[in-house]
């Protein structure tokens, strides 16, 4: 399965980055948190940014207000994490925008359905 990067990365199991997290690990995803002060959620090994995880990242979840998230979006492309989920209130149009400018695979919608839809076909 493939590793993903949860940005908003949150230990309050109430938000959403958290649920995120769960759900993807929860389908065999390997997870990997991203936030700037944490050093580790559920478990997991957090990171403050996508660039300073050592290993391949191949989809990144966002849930960061789009003043934030735009600005993230540079890093996912020096990463060269080629997929973006930009879940509801990431999704800012400049956010939206940014991601496609650098050729990211955009998907605006929320990870968290996406993931369960993705692997419900996977398995069938």
């Amino acid at each position: 399965m493939p590793t993903v990067a949860i940005l908003g990365a949150s230990a309050d199991r109430s938000k959403y980055g958290n649920k995120a997290l769960r759900a993807f690990r929860n389908q065999g995803f390997t997870v990997v948190p991203i936030h700037p002060s944490a050093t580790e959620i559920e478990g997991e090994k957090a990171y403050a940014t996508v660039v300073d995880y050592p290993g391949t990242i191949d989809e990144a979840s966002v849930y960061l207000p789009p003043a934030v998230g735009v600005g993230a979006m540079a890093q996912l492309k020096e990463k060269g994490i080629p997929i973006v989920w930009l879940n509801p209130g990431a999704d800012g149009p400049e956010v939206i925008a940014k991601a496609r400018a650098l050729g990211l695979e955009t998907r605006v919608a929320c990870s968290i359905i996406g993931v369960d839809r993705k692997c419900t076909r996977l398995n069938s």
